[in-house]
């Protein structure tokens, strides 16, 4: 089945708001995007993101479920209890460095997943 966009632009054109509304819903679900980009960072980035190659994972905030992100900085690190217990006490505290986008986000994900603030530099 060929891609067919003028089908598809056609039939935007005839779809009401909410269909509209529900569409950008169902996109950002199936493919984990979102629809409001923040144009504001994005412009402040600018080349700066595009020639960056390596990122440090930094938690920022433990938040509430603090024994949650312990478990998932013990995970990510490798390093004792304890070890992982001092960081999360200590944020702001950088988890790893230099790793990759994909790597930098992922960690990202996890550790906001149990609970953390954490942001990338």
């Amino acid at each position: 089945m060929a891609f067919d966009k003028d089908a598809i632009i056609a039939s935007l054109k005839e779809a009401s708001i909410l269909d509209l509304a529900d569409l950008v819903k169902a996109i950002e679900d199936e493919f984990g995007v979102s629809a409001a980009a923040p144009v504001a960072a994005a412009s402040a980035a600018g080349d700066d993101a595009a020639a960056k190659d390596s990122f440090d994972v930094e938690l920022t905030e433990p938040g509430q479920a603090k024994i949650g992100v312990i478990k998932a900085v013990r995970d990510a690190t490798g390093l004792g209890l304890k070890e992982s217990k001092d960081l999360v006490d200590g944020a702001p505290s950088v988890i790893k460095k230099d790793l990759n986008e994909s790597d930098a986000n992922d960690l990202k994900s996890k550790l906001e997943a149990a609970g953390a603030t954490v942001t990338l530099k």
